[in-house]
């Protein structure tokens, strides 16, 4: 049996990002919803809400990025990688939530519109433009290879569109008084908000139990160590999400004849990573025995 794990392949330092960011959205909350209440705007209140809720994803988000750097220890031997999925998956949560407490408002508040200040709101939707849009372009190299990483720039880059959804609103409220825009587009801000979280709750929840990660082929896997010279069969194949940037494997190899080398399990595991990005990769070799058969074989046994 063979562990190998030839490639660190940890999550990149975005500490500098999750503090600017923390800082700006925290700040911004604040202003928005000193700004809601006085003009008694349902669309600034629930963005508020909304964004508050962001800066708490993004001390999650960070907290996790964190926890992920530490190393193993004998009572937990992956150490807490986890931990970045566990984060991305709350977050989803608390959004469905926020989402939710919103809209029910809003509902309430379109058999009774009210006026709102347009041009506070128009103002203080343009600063959140510039904020989140500005926060969203710090976590925009990382969202393609990291889970974690990716509901941050998703929060913040919706964000952005929805305080640009707030500023039409304005701008045609103060055009038109139609106060029943801004339970309306506080609706609408909603549904981004789910459109944008649905597939991260999704995402999340399925490295969670511990489905096999995004992008990872399992016939393709297993087609290619059934390819590896000598290898009679495979059986007990397994990859899951270490994290939300690692993936792991284990797999037993039947070799009857092929002596199995560590200079062979070396280039399984480098071509694991280059061709699949599995990063942890354990095989166990098997010589396929028929009076010591493998109690794993089955497809169905775990």
């Amino acid at each position: 049996m063979a562990d190998h794990h030839t490639h660190s392949h940890a999550p990149a330092n975005y500490g500098r990002a999750f503090a600017i960011g923390v800082a700006l959205n925290l700040g911004f909350v604040i202003a928005e919803f000193f700004y809601g209440k006085a003009t008694r705007s349902l669309s600034l209140v629930a963005d508020a809400g909304h964004n508050l809720g962001d800066v708490l994803s993004l001390l999650l988000a960070w907290g996790a990025m964190l926890l992920s750097r530490r190393l193993p220890s004998q009572r937990r031997t992956y150490g807490f990688r986890r931990s970045s999925i566990l984060a991305s998956l709350i977050n989803a949560v608390v959004l469905l939530i926020t989402v939710g407490a919103v809209a029910w408002e809003a509902i309430r508040r379109l058999s009774n519109p009210e006026p709102v200040g347009e041009l506070t709101v128009i103002w203080v939707a343009a600063a959140g433009i510039v904020v989140n849009g500005f926060t969203a372009l710090l976590f925009m190299a990382g969202r393609e290879s990291d889970l974690n990483i990716r509901g941050a720039f998703l929060h913040m880059a919706s964000d952005a569109g929805v305080s640009f959804g707030v500023v039409v609103a304005g701008v045609v409220m103060l055009l038109t008084g139609a106060y029943w825009l801004d339970p309306l587009v506080s609706l609408a801000v909603m549904g981004v908000v789910l459109a944008g979280t649905w597939g991260l709750l999704r995402d999340s929840l399925n490295l969670a139990l511990d489905a096999v990660p995004e992008g990872i082929e399992m016939p393709a896997v297993e087609r290619y160590l059934r390819s590896l010279p000598g290898v009679a069969d495979v059986h007990d194949l397994h990859v899951w999400g270490l994290s939300t940037t690692e993936a792991a494997l284990t797999a037993h190899l039947v070799m009857p004849d092929a002596p199995c080398e560590d200079g062979l399990l070396s280039r399984i595991c480098a071509e694991l990573h280059d061709q699949f990005g599995i990063e942890h990769a354990t095989v166990q070799v098997e010589r396929g025995d028929p009076e010591h058969p493998c109690g794993l074989a089955p497809h169905h046994v775990v």
